[in-house]
């Protein structure tokens, strides 16, 4: 859900179907397998949503999802209590940066979301809380630069408190303070941008 003090404008978008149901994520049989099966139960969708909104593409999201338990797996020795979530977002987010830099470039946009940017409006809190126009948003995200993108992600999406953002990610939190702030005005123009896009009116047309 979006901060509560920091409103953001209303986007163009549709209502795309949702994902899934979850997949199960076999733990190594050498780890503690009750702790791992519980980080996927507690955390599996933050973590498919967030590599979804990080650039990784629908289709191989879920295979990065497991890559993101067997890493956690594998360091489970290394993840405090109650820090489960951060390092499985910080991993997450270092997963989709190598699925970038490693991509060269980007999909054609699908037909599907094209209409998406011509459909009615939904609320900021329908955007970004109740999982609405997921296409639209992801669309949004992509604009951003990479280093505010993760910022906003995390904080304002999936709710991590500035210090834990700043941890995640290995800034220090007056940089991730300044990053966020940052983001937020970015994310706040192309919004406007687009919507002044989609609502500019056809050629020939009366005003």
């Amino acid at each position: 859900m979006i901060r509560d003090n920091h409103p953001l404008p209303v986007i163009n978008a549709a209502t795309p179907d949702e994902r899934g149901q979850t997949p199960v994520v076999a733990a190594p049989r050498d780890g503690p397998s009750a702790r791992v099966r519980k980080m996927v139960d507690d955390h599996y969708d933050a973590v498919w949503r967030s590599l979804r909104f990080f650039g990784v593409p629908d289709e191989a999201a879920e295979d990065f999802a497991q890559q993101v338990f067997c890493v956690a797996a594998r360091k489970l020795q290394e993840i405090l209590p109650g820090a489960e979530r951060s390092f499985l977002l910080s991993t997450a987010w270092r997963a989709a940066a190598e699925s970038r830099r490693a991509a060269r470039r980007r999909p054609a946009v699908s037909e599907g979301d094209v209409e998406a940017l011509e459909a009615p409006l939904p609320s900021p809190e329908q955007l970004l809380d109740t999982k609405r126009a997921r296409a639209v948003l992801q669309s949004v995200l992509a604009a951003m630069d990479p280093d505010l993108r993760v910022i906003f992600v995390l904080y304002e999406i999936e709710e991590l408190t500035l210090p834990e953002v700043a941890a995640a990610i290995g800034i220090p939190l007056g940089t991730a303070t300044s990053r966020l702030r940052r983001a937020r005005d970015a994310f706040q123009r192309i919004v406007r941008r687009r919507n002044a896009a989609v609502n500019v009116p056809p050629r020939g047309s009366r005003p």
